[in-house]
């Protein structure tokens, strides 16, 4: 393996590989890593509202791609990773951030000896978080969205409360983490490729996923073949999509 590439040589080395070299595996412990390292990407709120299925079975890998409409990159990966979203699990993701403050302010301090920081903090994961979260049949996420409709005229406001809302919030978080993977993967010089072409509903099922959770995207694992680039990189010029204001 080659030295470890800094993130501009990643970025740069980093493309959609659809096809993989079948004598060339890669060590499932380096992606192992990646994954850890996707774990530290920004996401909102610190919900961390994701899980990562590290599929290393050849038969499992079998089962999916079809699934992934038998895509070259799912068909020759030497491994795959299924990002996942996990809105459902609010509460536990919640309750954890609680007790990561216990663990570093204290438990059961009375507020008159807690700090700012803390209380804001405190406050934010015990009633701003269910809150925002919190609806039953959209129906409790529609009233709130009027509510922050009518606040909204007369001062600033967040406004994305609704359950389909929330559920974009963790699929941005999701692929903010997918990102970071795939450029810790071009770092240690493996390659990947992100399908979203896929049938989620039958991919779940071969994961045995909940049915709240849901399929972010599915990022195939390998080694490129000189093919398995289809061309060179194609981008609008910078200028029509960078705007100083």
């Amino acid at each position: 393996m080659n030295q470890e590439k800094t993130v501009s040589e990643a970025i740069l080395f980093r493309r959609s590989v659809r096809v993989y070299d079948a004598e060339k595996p890669i060590d499932k412990n380096i992606v192992r890593k990646c994954l850890e390292q996707a774990s530290l990407a920004p996401n909102s709120s610190n919900m961390q509202l994701w899980e990562f299925y590290h599929i290393t079975s050849k038969d499992i890998i079998a089962q999916i791609a079809p699934f992934c409409f038998n895509q070259n990159a799912a068909r020759t990966a030497q491994q795959l990773v299924v990002f996942v979203t996990r809105k459902d699990l609010w509460k536990q993701r919640a309750k954890a951030n609680l007790e990561f403050l216990d663990k570093n302010f204290g438990a059961n301090k009375p507020k008159s000896e807690q700090s700012n920081r803390e209380k804001v903090a405190r406050n934010y994961y015990g009633k701003l978080i269910p809150f925002t979260y919190a609806d039953f049949l959209g129906i409790f996420g529609f009233l709130k969205y009027i509510l922050f409709m009518i606040v909204g005229f007369f001062r600033p406001i967040y406004r994305e409360v609704r359950n389909s809302d929330m559920r974009i919030v963790a699929h941005k978080t999701c692929g903010l983490a997918a990102q970071t993977f795939m450029l810790s993967m071009a770092a240690e010089g493996y390659d990947t490729c992100p399908m979203e072409g896929s049938d989620t509903w039958r991919v779940k099922n071969v994961l045995g996923l909940p049915f709240g959770a849901e399929i972010n995207m599915i990022v195939s694992c390998g080694i490129r073949k000189p093919e398995g680039v289809y061309g060179e990189r194609f981008r609008i010029p910078f200028e029509e999509v960078y705007k100083e204001v």
